[in-house]
């Protein structure tokens, strides 16, 4: 493996500030690491030649002595639905096959006008709908984490491309997306961190939109450093955005201080799930342990709620998602299959267009906005969101910050699962909470399972306060001292 691949973003901001390398080098040796690395199929698009582009103009941004950003010229991998100029957006669709918009999301500009390097457009579960990554039309991502057994795991998802490019040192970073779970969960399954910022935070002018109420743009990285830097480069407020928060933007790296003397750590005692493995509970009792070390006071708290959050969030993002998708319709953009008439094209073009896991949600979300079933289902869903608002609010009266496992289980086979769509949609039991309440979380990783496989541990705070996650999850990072490396690097080393 190159050892420029092997950096992280602070180290390879000091480096490029040094002169130890060029940006144009940097890119390179990512460049050659998607190449080689295609079979984990976590590119839908790749883009070497814009790459090198922008990496060359970061070079001469310094060579003039321009004042460089901590991104100048960082390599970064962008999930398939942010819009991007001039470069293919499918969302991991059929129906989105052949677009190329012709505007750039906030989101990549904001990142773009940072000097960071975008290396392409990563894969992703269909219009981000899946834990697995699965659902894609381009075919599944592979975790980079593998175990003697044969079998290939799910980097997890949406956000899975996005995740294996970063674990598998393809690229520095990546812009993931989250609606319940996306960034955090993936990141949980392949050993990197993963942040989803408040709602608000983060425009998502650009997106192509899942679940409006919910989607949020995040980082995902292999050191929590790395994300603070990261989510000040995509930050941004938006008035192109009606849900976009114009509210001060700290310096999110300058909180990373260690020092998280008498914080009071919330831990939720409803997490407890009957029959999460014991592995689970094992390293959340570990991270309770690391943090009380530095100083902090775990508190236990009731969050009774909870076990409505998953059920609320598939009434509310599958009928976000059924107003939403409403647009592709064979009319204006993306694939249209002809019909003998009007309504036959439509159905042709949504049939064809749109995979399982996508219909089964829109179907979902019209029958639970439909008469008669409006106020039994949707009704009941925002004010039971309501009340899980409230109750982090009242939670966050006595506490600082929240702790809980990130996901009720390790990355599991490809092929797992895929029978049953209620045990996929229990992966992101511990994340929905938070995206529901539209509350900043972040995943760190914590250790390995039994068989070897990576763990994350899951922080939330109160809304815009970004820096006291960013603080405890760098305590926790240097506590839980994750080293590991995906074995699939040992054999492209």
């Amino acid at each position: 493996m190159n050892s420029l691949t092997d950096l992280t973003i602070a180290r390879s901001r000091d480096g490029l500030d040094k002169g130890d390398f060029s940006a144009v080098e940097l890119a390179e040796a990512h460049i050659a690491a998607v190449e080689a690395a295609r079979d984990l199929n976590a590119f839908i698009t790749e883009t070497p030649e814009l790459a090198l582009e922008r990496a060359m103009a970061s070079d001469e941004r310094r060579a003039k002595g321009a004042a460089a950003s901590a991104m100048d010229g960082i390599p970064i991998a962008v999930k398939d639905l942010y819009c991007t100029d001039g470069v293919a957006t499918t969302a991991g669709s059929h129906i989105l096959e052949d677009f190329t918009p012709p505007y750039e999301s906030t989101v990549t500009q904001n990142l773009k006008e940072a000097g960071a390097v975008m290396l392409g457009k990563t894969n992703m579960d269909e219009f981000a709908m899946g834990s697995a990554n699965i659902t894609s039309y381009h075919g599944n991502v592979i975790n980079p984490w593998k175990l003697d057994d044969g079998k290939d795991r799910v980097p997890g998802g949406s956000s899975g491309g996005s995740a294996a490019a970063v674990a598998g040192h393809l690229a520095l970073g990546g812009a993931g997306s989250d609606t319940g779970g996306s960034i955090r969960q993936p990141a949980s399954f392949s050993g990197i961190v993963g942040m989803k910022p408040t709602y608000g935070r983060c425009s998502r002018w650009g997106m192509v939109a899942f679940a409006s109420s919910l989607d949020q743009a995040g980082p995902m990285t292999r050191t929590v450093e790395d994300a603070a830097i990261m989510l000040q480069s995509m930050v941004s407020h938006d008035k192109k955005d009606s849900t976009s928060v114009d509210q001060s933007i700290p310096d999110f790296a300058a909180a990373l201080t260690s020092n998280i003397k008498d914080l009071k750590v919330g831990v939720p005692k409803e997490y407890r799930l009957d029959g999460m493995p014991g592995e689970i509970e094992t390293l959340w009792q570990q991270g309770i342990e690391w943090l009380k070390a530095a100083g902090a006071e775990p508190v236990e708290i009731s969050l009774p709620y909870t076990k409505y959050a998953l059920p609320t969030y598939y009434i509310v993002a599958p009928a976000e998602a059924s107003s939403n998708l409403a647009r592709y319709d064979g009319v204006r953009y993306g694939l249209r299959v002809e019909g003998d008439s009007l309504d036959e094209m439509y159905e042709n073009t949504r049939g064809q267009g749109f995979g399982a896991e996508v219909r089964r949600r829109i179907m979902i979300g019209t029958y639970v906005l439909s008469a008669g079933y409006y106020d039994a289902y949707y009704v009941k869903a925002m004010k039971l969101r309501t009340l899980i608002l409230q109750e982090f609010q009242q939670a966050f009266e006595g506490v600082d910050v929240m702790l809980t496992p990130t996901a009720p289980s390790p990355a599991f086979a490809i092929g797992e699962k895929m029978d049953d769509p209620v045990q996929m949609y229990l992966n992101d039991v511990f994340t929905v909470p938070a995206s529901l309440a539209g509350l900043p979380a972040i995943s760190v990783p914590g250790g390995l399972s039994d068989e070897g496989l990576p763990l994350g541990l899951h922080l939330i705070t109160k809304p815009f306060d970004e820096e006291t996650l960013f603080r405890v999850g760098g305590v926790l990072e240097e506590a839980a001292n994750f080293t590991a490396q995906p074995s699939y690097l040992e054999g492209v080393a």
